[in-house]
């Protein structure tokens, strides 16, 4: 089976990485990739939204599967293209990413179907968004309304804060994506990511996971697209599984479908589980980055089988396979990130890292110059252990990272530390 994925980061290149060693594959493409991948699948020279010139190439090269990692291309109807042309494609139509690509319907979605979630309201003006923010008090999180690449949501701890974040948001902090905004209550707890492969009614659960958003140790600083996470998470216990499927997961399947948006591909349910009990921070409609990478170290079966059984309707057929080791993944950023952040720097020790079998390097802002490997994005790299325990994982992955350098390099010393605690290690 020749197989095209799409998108650059550090999840398109665990897919990838998967995917390479399925049997029956016989060639993989990417559009466009980073230097990690370029290493395992040819390289195609297409921008990820630009649907018009991946269908063609699709057709032309008799692609028989491609796979979707980045919410934008699905969130402009880059599936919807793929089946219009009679091609196969993972991953949900531009009516059903809706529920990733508009915070303000997912809330509206959430409340209709009772879906546990934040107390919310949504606004298209400054003055009565202060209003609210005025009369609900601090700390409050306030989120764009469209995509803006994981860093749309503000928690202000502060009244002034959150009238600053309100009034840069409105004067086009995110463009579009902040014409609208959401403002919620602040919900105490830990966060978790909860995965599953959906084909419109029923669904296959991936492994647990949990990131970390925040830029700095200890859930400090402005949120990220993640800086790290690691898998299975121990918050995410038998119980509390068995009601995120039951309240969350299930219901919006059958939800959705009621809309007439049925949802095929990765869903995901960002999820805050505290005293108010399990809630719903936000959908996503693609699998997480940077979940994917310690999620797809664990996945011992086929996942190009099991997309294929599904888009074949024999979800029934899926049952993943995962190792019983802990993983880890660290996010190694460019100096700035989240902000503005330099690029073009050449970056060493990968091999030196990966001598150990347990270490793998997904790239994520990577690209090749005078054939030297240099940073070229916010996220650079997600370096990635296994281990029979977490601390093991845990210990393994940041010797690796310190054998990586790049200029400004920083990154989270302490993913995985909310997990040791829940299992007494700290």
């Amino acid at each position: 089976m020749k197989v095209l994925v799409v998108g650059n980061g550090g999840r398109e290149h665990a897919l990838a990485w998967k995917i390479k060693q399925s049997p029956l594959l016989s060639k993989l493409y990417v559009a466009k990739g980073n230097a990690g991948i370029w290493k395992i699948a040819q390289k195609v020279d297409i921008n990820p939204t630009d649907v018009e010139k991946l269908v063609d190439f699709a057709k032309r090269e008799k692609i028989n599967l491609t796979v979707v990692g980045p919410e934008q291309p699905l969130s402009e109807g880059i599936v919807d293209a793929f089946e219009k042309a009679g091609l196969k494609i993972f991953g949900h139509r531009k009516n059903a990413a809706i529920l990733e690509a508009s915070k303000v319907f997912a809330k509206n979605f959430m409340k209709k179907y009772n879906i546990p979630t934040a107390f919310y309201e949504t606004f298209d003006n400054e003055d009565d968004a202060i209003e609210f923010i005025k009369k609900m008090g601090t700390p409050i999180v306030i989120k764009a309304d469209g995509l803006a690449a994981g860093k749309g949501v503000v928690i202000a701890n502060t009244e002034e804060e959150a009238v600053e974040t309100v009034k840069s948001m409105f004067r086009g902090l995110f463009g579009e994506a902040s014409k609208r905004i959401v403002i919620e209550e602040f919900l105490e707890g830990e966060e978790a990511s909860y995965i599953a492969m959906v084909d419109g009614e029923n669904l296959v659960p991936m492994a647990t996971s949990q990131d970390h958003k925040r830029v700095f140790d200890g859930d400090k600083g402005p949120n990220t697209g993640g800086m790290g996470a690691y898998s299975p998470t121990p918050v995410i216990t038998p119980e509390i599984e068995k009601q995120i499927l039951e309240k969350i997961m299930y219901p919006t399947l059958k939800g959705m479908k009621a809309e007439g948006r049925p949802m095929r591909g990765f869903l995901y349910a960002g999820l805050m589980i505290g005293p108010k009990g399990i809630n719903v921070l936000e959908f996503n409609v693609r699998m997480g980055d940077p979940e994917t990478q310690p999620i797809m170290r664990r996945l011992r079966s086929d996942l190009l089988q099991h997309m294929i059984d599904i888009l074949d309707g024999k979800i029934e057929q899926v049952t993943p396979q995962w190792s019983e080791d802990w993983s880890i993944g660290v996010v190694m950023a460019s100096k700035g990130y989240p902000g503005k952040y330099e690029k073009g720097f050449e970056i060493t020790g990968i091999d030196k890292a990966e001598k150990d079998p347990d270490i793998v390097v997904f790239h994520a802002g990577t690209d090749i110059k005078e054939g030297k490997i240099v940073t070229a994005g916010g996220r650079v790299l997600t370096v990635t252990a296994t281990g029979k325990t977490l601390l093991e994982a845990k210990e393994k992955v940041y010797r690796a990272v310190e054998k990586i350098h790049f200029e400004g390099a920083h990154y989270r010393k302490d993913i995985g530390d909310k997990g040791l605690k829940r299992l007494h290690h700290l």
